[in-house]
């Protein structure tokens, strides 16, 4: 009984909307209210669809798509990176304080994230506390350009992301058997060596696992390139919302939607043989 009706709720809020956009990528702009029509008559399809067409041939929104996998890519590494030191330095701290360091890693998702982002263009532009101190030490004589740039995207996704990759990594290396660490540091091998040789291959699973976990979500995200990143440089959420909103081609953006999760699907297929493996 609990199985079926979790069955029909993820039916109802996951396949139905799917099939809805899915049935939107293959209809005909128009005019009216909804700006679409189906090309069916009298139960046939008589029109064909040109949205599928431009979308393959138009080389902008492939590379928006590639855009996104790479910034989505760049984001779940430096994650992962910052990720294995933090929650190795939080499992070394004393338990007492181990909650309050979760805590802090988790405090910026209390605050709304359209202020998050409106603080990181305070920080970023030229004006800015990050430039106004490098010219105060003297270490630049002219503001850096790091608002609207990829440097500046790359800190905004991390900055949002990081806590996803945290927190499963943290919970797989509290898990560990660490006697095998204090082995091999009793038979002389540094804090490196120890963590390139086991620690690592021991956590490889759910590393894979904390990297697509951001992967996934940051390929599609479209706030924080729309306030951090360049113009010139759109990603594919950014294009999906254009065609939705400024173009009102809802065919073309669902088209572009089901592109793009067609291109997360091998990934979260991966993901959830990791999990299964944890």
């Amino acid at each position: 009984m609990i199985r079926a009706l979790a069955t029909a709720w993820l039916g109802l809020l996951v396949a139905v909307p799917l099939l809805v956009v899915l049935a939107i990528a293959f209809a005909i702009p128009d005019a009216g209210l909804p700006p679409f029509r189906l090309p069916v008559e009298n139960g046939r399809w008589v029109e064909g669809n040109e949205s599928w067409t431009v979308l393959t041939e138009d080389g902008f929104y492939l590379a928006a798509l590639l855009r996104s996998l790479v910034v989505a890519g760049a984001t779940a590494g430096l994650c992962l990176l910052l990720s294995y030191p933090m929650a190795l330095g939080i499992l070394r701290a004393a338990p007492g304080r181990r909650v309050l360091l979760l805590a802090l890693v988790l405090l910026p998702l209390c605050i709304g994230f359209v202020l998050r982002m409106a603080a990181w263009v305070g920080l970023l532009r030229d004006s800015g506390l990050i430039n106004q101190a490098l010219l105060a030490l003297g270490v630049i004589s002219e503001p850096l350009p790091m608002l609207y740039s990829r440097g500046g995207l790359l800190a905004g996704m991390v900055h949002s992301y990081l806590p996803f990759a945290l927190l499963p990594l943290y919970a797989a290396l509290a898990a560990r058997d660490t006697r095998l660490e204090e082995a091999a540091a009793d038979l002389g091998a540094g804090a490196f060596t120890v963590f390139r040789t086991i620690t690592l291959p021991g956590s490889a699973v759910a590393g894979a696992a904390a990297f697509l976990l951001v992967f996934i979500p940051a390929a599609g995200e479209f706030v924080i390139p729309a306030i951090l990143g360049a113009p010139d440089a759109l990603l594919a959420g950014g294009a999906i919302w254009q065609e939705f909103f400024a173009a009102r081609d809802w065919p073309l953006a669902a088209a572009a939607s089901v592109a793009l999760l067609v291109a997360l699907l091998p990934p979260l297929l991966l993901w959830q043989r990791l999990e299964q493996r944890r």
